[in-house]
């Protein structure tokens, strides 16, 4: 039968494969994704291409190398008339969104930015970046705004800072509107300084957008003989007969992508949590602490993408450590349950500063499973703590003897026990050969036996 240590390392090596080959079919996947195209013959009659981008996610380095690098691409071909970036976002980092709003108005190429699809939100970030395109727009039923700034630990900035990060920040999109018209300039501060939100239908009414767009089609229709201002120029898309080439994100890019998802990045950090707490308890088995090591690891590049705040990543390390002193140190529970609780607000925390967030039951799942998991560690340690001992010699307390020669209390005689003869002190009378007698204590190398009542 197997040991629980042999039980939990199968399970442990089980959902390593599951990971690896589910990582692997994404990877494949992703790879054998050719961009969009109509074929050589249609590409060669199209009088313009344009190039469509489509990101979903927060705003991090992923989609400032996606969009500088199809811009570079962009600009060294001739017949390239614009890229629409097709975009769905909670927010992300400040100074890569500054970045990412500098490709944009450096591009010499025009930026088509695309709030879509239905239900889609440029939040926080995106409303700075969906702004800064030459043309802005969004698909029915999605929504713009609450571009508020918060501090590092998630919670509103105060004071001075505030005053500080709301006046740069106001300056900026004020800028990016400027050209789009004083109601989309106060509109645009507001949701700097008062989180407004705004419909595609309110955001088009106040000059926020420049159109509406069912799908891609209808906004290659729209756009045709839009007049756009790139690098301080009128420029006339001819968007008519254009053709439409899908530049994906990068097999690479996707899988790092992915990674930058609050869920997935909490999801990381319990599976290493999981696995090295499972390699404390049971240390020699090697496959949950590397697994457990490269999940963390790919938690941190999360976390760095997404820049986590230093109150959730602190509440997260007492969690961890909370969850293994649970398991080492059997606290029925106690222990257990500061960890989840821990775990739950350093989760909540965590990510908030970039306006995202982890859905709460993720959290509570996730949560649950590690401080159950610690708990039952910890109970299952204290069980084998208690079981009487199965190897060495405190194994042989308990077990009966054969006697080989008479003797008697205060002499040193032989037993037979466990295939072995051994000396032995008997407490008290006399036995005689092939007597059987009770190990009850070991002095040394030397077993103190009395007579057995079955003897």
């Amino acid at each position: 039968m197997l040991t629980f240590s042999e039980k939990i390392s199968t399970v442990i090596r089980l959902l390593s494969l599951v990971s690896l080959f589910l990582g692997l079919g994404i990877l494949s996947i992703e790879a054998a994704q050719a961009n969009v195209s109509l074929g050589p013959d249609a590409q060669s009659d199209a009088q313009s291409v344009v190039y469509v981008l489509t990101f979903e996610g927060a705003v991090t380095p992923v989609l400032r190398q996606y969009v500088a690098q199809n811009i570079a691409e962009a600009s060294a071909e001739d017949n390239i008339e614009a890229i629409i970036l097709q975009l769905d976002t909670p927010g992300g980092s400040v100074d890569v969104t500054k970045s990412i709003n500098q490709d944009i108005l450096a591009s010499p190429v025009p930026i088509v930015v695309y709030v879509a699809p239905v239900g889609a939100h440029a939040g926080s970030a995106g409303t700075f970046i969906t702004l800064a395109g030459h043309v802005a727009a969004m698909a029915p039923g999605s929504s713009i705004g609450a571009a508020s700034p918060v501090s590092a630990g998630g919670e509103d900035i105060g004071e001075t800072m505030e005053a500080k990060v709301e006046n740069i920040l106001s300056a900026d999109i004020e800028n990016l509107a400027s050209r789009r018209g004083e109601k989309a300039t106060e509109w645009a501060i507001a949701a700097v300084r008062d989180a407004e939100a705004a419909t595609a239908e309110k955001a088009l009414e106040l000059g926020v957008i420049d159109l509406i767009a069912a799908d891609l089609t209808e906004l290659l229709e729209q756009i045709d003989g839009f007049e756009a201002e790139v690098r301080g120029r009128p420029y006339v898309l001819e968007t008519a007969d254009a053709f439409v080439v899908t530049k994906d994100l990068s097999s690479i890019q996707q899988f790092l992508n992915t990674l930058a998802n609050p869920s997935i990045a909490s999801l990381l950090l319990s599976l290493g949590t999981l696995g090295l707490l499972l390699e404390i308890r049971t240390p020699g088995i090697g496959v949950p602490g590397i697994a457990g090591a490269i999940c963390l690891l790919l938690a941190l590049y999360a976390l760095g993408q997404m820049e986590a705040n230093f109150a959730g990543l602190a509440l997260i390390f007492l969690a961890v450590i909370l969850f293994a002193a649970e398991a080492l140190t059997p606290t029925f529970g106690v222990l257990a349950a500061g960890g989840i609780a821990a775990f739950v607000f350093g989760a909540f925390l965590l990510f908030d500063s970039q306006g995202v967030a982890v859905p709460w039951p993720t959290v509570i799942i996730l949560a649950v499973i590690l401080g159950g998991f610690s708990f039952f560690a910890g109970a299952m340690g204290l069980a084998a703590q208690n079981r009487p001992a199965l190897t060495g010699m405190e194994s042989l307390v308990g077990q009966r003897a054969k006697v080989k020669a008479a003797f008697e209390a205060g002499q040193e005689g032989s037993v037979f026990v466990a295939g072995e003869w051994w000396n032995a002190q008997l407490e008290s009378g006399m036995t005689e050969p092939g007597d059987r007698v009770e190990i009850v204590d070991r002095q040394g190398y030397t077993l103190v036996v009395k007579k057995s009542d079955n003897s």
